[in-house]
């Protein structure tokens, strides 16, 4: 296997290949079954096989889903992300994340005609040889236009912007530092505001890269709560509940550079995908699905904190609680952490020593409470190692 979903980077134990999953729940090919928190690395925010949203893609499936063009489903989908998302005054699609943020990054260096990026040492933004977090095959000039900053710090970024001087294209920022295996860090508002000005005074774009936390923290974009907005944006992960789609989105000043951009890929208008997106929407707004998981992610993250601490055992959990993010102190090696998820996962919960993990609508009370009965029991073994 290959990529973050290889097995290789979790503690012994964990199972490669899965066989199906219902709800909050996952079987894997030797029959074993596990109350999930990682819902496919962030895709699934609804919960495995929602009878809605499959119901609609067997719908558009019966009709054709790669054609010689796009379907009406890709003007309702982009209409429908206009409506909701608060910068956005037009969308194109996509299969991924690494899609998205490439095609910003794009964008942005057509529209300005300038060269550098500036984005945080350590985030995530793809893949692809600019922005992979593996040097595998990556040269130097891949990132020769590169200028790296540390998140929420308003001192390194203004260096940054200094540095590429007249040759600033964009400034590329998480919807919050979710950095693997570190502790999450949510956007300090001056960071943001100060980013925004700094964009607009050099005639640059500001791109939120939204791939992983989009439609979990709020339906209308993830600094949308915070009064912050970009001008361009990243989705994919959540956006059609497991199945393959991204989106850019952005505002007027971007709408040419759009649709001079050539930017393609002969499965980026499957209609499928964007049926079963415009029915993730649907039963996002109903549900009111960022509250329901934020207050279930809040129920796991309090009855985790009191069993940490009734145990003696140092813990810091961080980020929104949608997607909570659970490391050990004094745990440089993630020995506690990886004994503490096999212990969990022993049990049948399915955790993760290192990344932030996801919340789905189908998560209900219970579900987190039987979670809650399983961390006990793993918080216990840790205390006795201690």
């Amino acid at each position: 296997m290959y990529g973050h979903m290889r097995v290789a980077g979790l503690p012994e134990g964990y199972p490669q290949f899965f066989a199906r999953g219902e709800g909050c729940y996952l079987w894997d090919v030797d029959g074993r079954k596990y109350l999930d928190f990682m819902c496919s690395w962030g895709p699934v925010v609804l919960g495995h096989r929602h009878p809605k949203v499959d119901e609609a893609a067997r719908r558009q499936m019966e009709q054709g889903d790669c054609l010689n063009g796009p379907s009406e489903r890709m003007v309702e989908l982009a209409e429908r992300l206009v409506g909701l998302v608060t910068h956005a005054d037009w969308a194109m699609f996509s299969k991924n994340g690494t899609d998205a943020t490439t095609t910003c990054v794009t964008l942005a260096r057509g529209a300005t005609g300038k060269r550098k990026i500036v984005l945080a040492s350590g985030a995530y933004h793809g893949a692809v040889p600019w922005c992979s977090p593996y040097p595998y095959g990556v040269t130097s000039e891949d990132r020769v236009h590169a200028i790296y900053i540390k998140y929420n710090d308003i001192a390194s970024l203004e260096a940054a912007v200094a540095q590429a001087g007249n040759d600033l294209a964009a400034i590329l920022v998480s919807a919050f530092r979710h950095d693997y295996g570190q502790h999450q860090e949510l956007p300090d508002p001056a960071f943001a505001r100060r980013a925004r000005s700094l964009a607009d005074a050099n005639d640059a774009a500001l791109i939120l890269d939204d791939v992983r936390a989009g439609f979990r923290l709020t339906l209308h974009g993830s600094w949308d709560p915070i009064g912050v907005q970009p001008d361009l944006s990243a989705w994919s992960k959540a956006i059609a509940n497991g199945y393959a789609l991204a989106a850019v989105m952005g505002n007027e000043r971007f709408r040419q550079a759009a649709s001079q951009l050539y930017a393609t890929g002969s499965f980026w208008c499957g209609a499928t995908s964007m049926a079963a997106a415009l029915a993730t929407i649907d039963v996002l707004e109903t549900a009111n699905g960022p509250e329901h998981m934020r207050l279930m992610g809040q129920r796991l993250r309090d009855g985790v904190a009191a069993q940490a601490a009734r145990h003696g055992v140092a813990i810091r959990q961080s980020g929104p609680a949608q997607m909570p993010s659970i490391l050990f102190e004094d745990d440089a090696d993630y020995a506690k952490g990886s004994r503490f998820v096999l212990e969990a996962l022993k049990r049948g919960v399915y955790l993760h020593p290192k990344h932030n993990m996801f919340l789905s609508l189908a998560h209900t009370a219970a579900d987190i409470d039987l979670a809650l009965s399983v961390t006990d029991e793993a918080f216990g073994v840790i205390a006795k190692l201690q």
